[in-house]
């Protein structure tokens, strides 16, 4: 039996998926979902699969799994379909590779329905960079990061990376062959993050030092291992090759210098790191699009941790709570709360992706 909304999930999926520069996985969501209403192999994969189709995103659970039988080489006939494996989309024909692969393939994609999606998107880094050049400019302190739902904790390293804007402001999604027009951070990183920048730049002429960085997720990606490297690998859309070569790029700097993961819920893992002000530095809390996978209950405990954590700070011990999310808005927000005091201000909207930034503060 399926779980209700399944095809609900498949079909509004299937929209995104272009809006974010993935036709490929538009179609082969939109094709899935007819699948599921006919009885085919997608729908015998789903059957029996329990939770919550939309907000477990279930569509890319499934996708994260094919995709992964392409970059490991298991399936060639795939791979040949794939830009991130060489190969070049053909429509239906993918469609039939993909229908069949799925088939075939249960005992290995099945349970890969029950593994969390990571992306640890490494260009959502670009709208959080605005959040954390605030909190130092607002607090006149270096920062103390600690990351809720870090997968592999890569956007802890947002301050070893290059950022890039494209020559017009006008550009709402960076052309990557185009030259840049200005540079924030580290001229010699390894990895450049470019990204349609609208508004007031001036928050990026300023700078942050970060003393600490700590992370907690309930399924830690362990950027040294290759098994958990490549699980990031198969949640990026196999036509996205860029993004990939991104990631990959910031998975081989990560390597130098890994981020302090914990495998904890994040209220448990926040109360004991916020039980007691740190004098000297700004506690910075923050996240990116996460907060939906959150149960209401976890939800309301984190809240309640950093608003209590919040009522003992002081200038001296700042706290931020810096939120790149999905919060009840059409485009997800970037929204900074500063303790003592408590204001929460939008900073920016972004595309989910970090493709692009609003900047919306005065």
């Amino acid at each position: 039996m399926l779980a209700d909304g399944v095809v609900e999930a498949f079909r509004l999926q299937a929209q995104f998926c272009p809006e974010f520069g993935s036709p490929l996985y538009g179609d082969l969501l939109s094709r899935g979902a007819d699948d599921i209403e006919r009885g085919g192999p997608f729908a015998v994969l789903l059957d029996g699969w329990q939770g919550r189709p939309m907000p477990d995103a279930l569509p890319l659970r499934v996708m994260g799994g094919v995709h992964r039988l392409a970059l490991d080489g298991a399936v060639p006939e795939l791979a040949a379909h794939f830009p991130s494996t060489g190969g070049t989309p053909r429509g239906a024909a993918t469609w039939a590779v993909v229908r069949d692969v799925v088939a075939s393939h249960y005992a290995v994609l099945r349970p890969a329905l029950d593994r969390q999606v990571q992306t640890n998107e490494v260009r959502r880094s670009a709208a959080l960079l605005s959040g954390f050049l605030t909190a130092a400019q607002r607090t006149g302190l270096p920062l103390r990061l600690r990351e809720i739902g870090s997968s592999a904790g890569l956007n802890q390293l947002w301050d070893r990376y290059r950022y890039a804007l494209p020559p017009s402001a006008e550009d709402a999604v960076p052309d990557d062959d185009a030259a840049p027009a200005y540079f924030w951070g580290d001229p010699q990183s390894p990895v450049t993050i470019r990204v349609g920048w609208h508004g007031d730049a001036s928050v990026l002429g300023g700078s942050a030092h970060v003393v600490e960085r700590a992370g907690c997720d309930l399924s830690p990606i362990a950027v040294a291992d290759p098994q958990h490297a490549r699980t990031l690998e198969s949640f990026v859309w196999a036509d996205q090759v860029a993004r990939l070569e991104q990631l990959r790029a910031a998975i081989a700097a990560a390597r130098r210098e890994p981020p302090h993961l914990v495998r904890r819920a994040a209220g448990d893992w926040l109360a004991e790191q916020l039980a007691t002000p740190l004098a000297g530095a700004a506690t910075v809390v923050f996240q990116s699009i996460m907060w939906w996978y959150l149960s209401n209950e976890e939800r309301a405990r984190v809240t309640d941790t950093i608003e209590a954590a919040g009522a003992r700070a002081t200038r001296a011990a700042p706290l931020a709570w810096l939120r790149f999310d999905l919060l009840g808005a059409r485009s997800p927000e970037v929204r900074l709360r500063l303790w003592p005091g408590g204001e929460d201000q939008l900073l920016a909207t972004a595309d989910p992706h970090g493709r692009w930034v609003t900047w919306r503060a005065s």
